[in-house]
């Protein structure tokens, strides 16, 4: 540092940085992680939920994929979530983007759920690939589930999902900075989740667990 830095002359920010660039002793900016790739020869759906409000469980799932670092790698949470009662009714952490693990993630959430709750249901998701391939759309279908999917790109247009990984994301996986491995990952999630449907109470639901909701009907209160 002496060798950068004569006669006590101190830089600003910016020329430091220049400097320290100059030197390589800047750390390589982290690459982007996607999730959603929506370039793709699959159909796309239109966005039926505008204004539409859940009265009661299995009228509204809402999925979405998200990162979760780990050391010296990442893998992908694929996750399924009723929009009445913000339970999460499906799951899969996978070390890849591959669509059986959003099928495997599905399946799960159709297990809970009868015949009759699924016919009519509404599955609302982003455009990407996983979502929009033969083999998700085709496994709705086969149910009578209603395809919905947005349509202007904005976080806003699958909120519930978006706040669903933001619970996690703050209250689990930005603690942990970066789990291990996968499996350890799998399992603190895992709990996670478990806590998160049977005793966290929600804002957005009457300061109610997921499960407990799950089996009600009506408008929520909003606590918020």
């Amino acid at each position: 540092m002496k060798d950068m830095f004569q006669n006590d002359w101190v830089p600003g920010r910016d020329a430091f940085r220049s400097i320290m660039r100059e030197h390589k002793l800047l750390l390589p900016a982290p690459k982007p992680r996607h999730t959603t790739n929506s370039n793709h020869r699959f159909h796309k759906y239109r966005n039926l939920i505008r204004g539409f409000i859940p009265t009661a469980a299995n009228q509204l799932w809402v999925s979405d994929i998200t990162y979760i670092d780990l050391v010296g790698d990442c893998c992908y949470l694929h996750l399924v979530t009723d929009a009445y009662s913000r339970k999460i009714v499906g799951w899969k952490l996978a070390d890849t983007l591959e669509a059986d693990n959003t099928l495997e993630a599905l399946r799960m959430a159709i297990s809970q759920a009868t015949a009759d709750e699924l016919r009519g249901l509404i599955h609302h998701s982003d455009r990407g690939v996983q979502y929009c391939c033969n083999a998700y759309t085709e496994e709705l279908k086969k149910f009578g589930v209603r395809i919905s999917m947005t349509e202007d790109y904005k976080p806003t247009d699958n909120a519930i999902a978006e706040r669903v990984n933001g619970i996690l994301k703050t209250e689990v996986i930005y603690r942990e900075r970066r789990f291990k491995t996968i499996d350890d990952a799998r399992e603190r999630i895992s709990s996670f989740i478990s806590f998160y449907n049977e005793k966290r109470p929600h804002a957005s639901i009457g300061m109610k667990p997921p499960a407990k909701v799950h089996n009600e009907q009506g408008v929520q209160q909003r606590m918020w």
